[in-house]
């Protein structure tokens, strides 16, 4: 029986998670969970699973939390530390790193100093920090699972092959809901609309980056670090349907690629029951239903986001953290109406053109860039 911790178990990915999990009993525990404020969500995944500790966003959390438990004996742990805490839980074989933003970091990177295996859908960790995580990953012998169904897709055509042989990855974008929209009326974009993907059900952050194609671009630099391939081998197709999720060219000029129905229960599962597959209800892949599939090149002029992504992870350093910082209050501020969709990009790349790369020798220099990162494009909003 594998021991898990969900870090992010109300968000998209951490419930569809708990499903796979649910349906699986016999082969898991939930040792931990960690959330944010969503108390109720929270309060039925503990009835479910009866999980040893769980993590709130803060004490008012916490007081609503044990009032709705009564006298269930969960313990209940608040904030950073508490992140830290269920991260490291005695017992643990494998945390879910799950939590968007740069929040999720610090626990991704305490669950692997634990010596925990990690399946990471938390992009910001790699985005950030990748050479960080992935040394770290190294040194303490663990293993790192993608969780994005891009970068499971590439996991899955490279196994068994020799690194040396690939000539470039290609991963897969949607397009978002603004693929067809013209550059002009991109300014007139509101929140809703930004959240309306075509294939996919996400949350609000990831659902706007898409939107942006900044999500792409931080696929880009998360695939730099778990494949350990460079920038200039890593390219972006277009790819509306979804069914193809990402592909492997090899030298000898064979491309292969991992295809399946748009569902993230797919690339979870892999992750947890590697390197075994299981039935986990989805409904088959009808390539004649599909009828056809199509690829094109993004259309960088209009989706600068994924521009920028490339020039953060070729400054290397402290930029990648940088970006990705500000990105998070640019999405924010859209979000509340404070600014328009096609000011996101804008903002990032100021707060990019304006900080001096440092090298990322620790996680407190990425803390400091974070924050930087995020005051600068502050700074931008007033």
């Amino acid at each position: 029986m594998k021991k898990l911790v969900i870090l992010g178990s109300t968000g998209s990915i951490g419930s569809n998670t708990l499903q796979i999990v649910n349906r699986f009993r016999e082969r898991f525990q939930v040792c931990a969970l960690a959330a944010g404020r969503n108390v109720p969500v929270l309060r039925g995944q503990i009835k479910t699973f009866q999980p040893q500790a769980v993590s709130v966003a803060d004490e008012n959390a916490a007081r609503q939390l044990r009032a709705a438990l009564g006298r269930n004996r969960v313990r209940i742990f608040t904030g950073e530390e508490g992140l830290l805490e269920v991260a490291r839980w005695p017992g643990a074989e494998q945390v879910i790193s799950a939590i968007s933003g740069s929040a999720g970091l610090a626990p991704t990177m305490e669950a692997i100093e634990a010596g925990k295996g990690v399946a990471i859908a938390n992009k910001e960790a790699l985005v950030m920090a990748g050479l960080l995580v992935t040394n770290a990953a190294r040194r303490k012998g663990v293993e790192v699972f993608p969780i994005d169904s891009e970068h499971s897709a590439i996991f899955q055509a490279l196994e068994g092959k020799n690194i040396k042989d690939v000539k470039r990855l290609l991963l897969t974008a949607s397009g978002g809901p603004f693929l067809r929209t013209s550059k002009r009326a991109l300014r007139r974009v509101t929140p809703a609309q930004a959240l309306k993907h075509p294939r996919w059900k996400m949350g609000e952050k990831i659902s706007v980056d898409s939107a942006t194609m900044m999500n792409k671009g931080l696929e880009v630099i998360e695939a730099r670090w778990l494949f350990d391939i460079p920038s200039s081998r890593i390219s972006v197709l277009v790819h509306p349907e979804s069914i193809v999720h990402s592909l492997v060219e090899f030298k000898d000029g064979v491309l292969i690629a991992q295809m399946g129905v748009p569902d993230m229960r797919c690339p979870i599962s892999y992750a947890l029951f590697h390197p075994e597959r299981v039935d986990v209800g989805l409904r088959p892949l009808d390539l004649c239903d599909v009828g056809s599939l199509t690829f094109d090149e993004p259309d960088i002029g209009k989706f600068p986001s994924l521009r920028l992504a490339y020039q953060a992870l070729d400054a290397g350093g402290t930029m990648p953290a940088v970006m990705s910082a500000a990105n998070e209050v640019a999405v924010e501020a859209f979000l509340a109406r404070r600014i328009r969709f096609t000011d996101i990009p804008h903002i990032v790349e100021e707060v990019m053109s304006s900080h001096d790369v440092q090298p990322l020798t620790s996680l407190k220099r990425v803390n400091f860039a974070t924050l930087w990162g995020k005051r600068r494009a502050w700074m931008q909003l007033q």
